[in-house]
C-alpha cells in the first residue's frame, strides 16, 4: 500500500467516524435512549389522570359524594386526553419516518455515487 493510499483511507474513515457520530446525533434528538425515559413519564401522567377520574367517577355513583365537577366532566377530559395522546403518537411517529426516509434517500445518493465510481473505473480499465 502506498502512502497516498493510507492517507486516503485515513481520511475515508475520519470522514465515517465523523458521519456516525452526526447519526448518533440525530437519532438521540428524535427519540433514542433520553427520550425513551421523558416517554414513561409522560405516559405515566397521562395514566394517572386518567385513573383518578375514573375513580371519582366511580365514587360518584357508589357514594352519595358531591363533587364539584360536573357528571359528564372525567369522560370529556378523558376524551382529550386520550386525543391528545393520540396526536402526540402520530407526531412522533411522522419524526420517526423523517428520519428513516433521510437514511434511506442518503443510501441511496451513496449507492448511485458508488455506481458511477464503478462505472468510472470500468471504462479506465477498458481503456487500457
Amino acid at each position: 500500500m502506498t502512502v497516498e493510499e493510507n492517507i486516503t483511507l485515513e481520511s475515508d474513515l475520519e470522514h465515517f467516524r465523523n458521519e456516525k457520530e452526526k447519526i448518533r446525533n440525530l437519532v438521540g434528538q428524535i427519540g433514542g435512549k433520553g427520550s425513551a425515559k421523558q416517554d414513561l413519564i409522560i405516559n405515566m401522567v397521562f395514566l394517572a389522570i386518567i385513573i383518578t377520574l375514573f375513580i371519582f367517577d366511580i365514587l360518584r355513583h357508589l357514594f352519595p359524594v358531591n363533587l364539584p365537577l360536573p357528571p359528564l366532566f372525567s369522560i370529556e377530559v378523558g376524551i382529550l386526553l386520550v386525543s391528545i395522546k393520540i396526536i402526540w403518537m402520530i407526531y412522533k411517529q411522522t419524526k420517526v419516518e423523517h428520519f428513516q426516509f433521510w437514511i434511506l434517500n442518503s443510501i441511496e445518493f451513496r449507492l448511485n455515487n458508488l455506481s458511477k465510481q464503478m462505472n468510472d473505473i470500468e471504462n479506465k480499465l477498458d481503456n487500457k
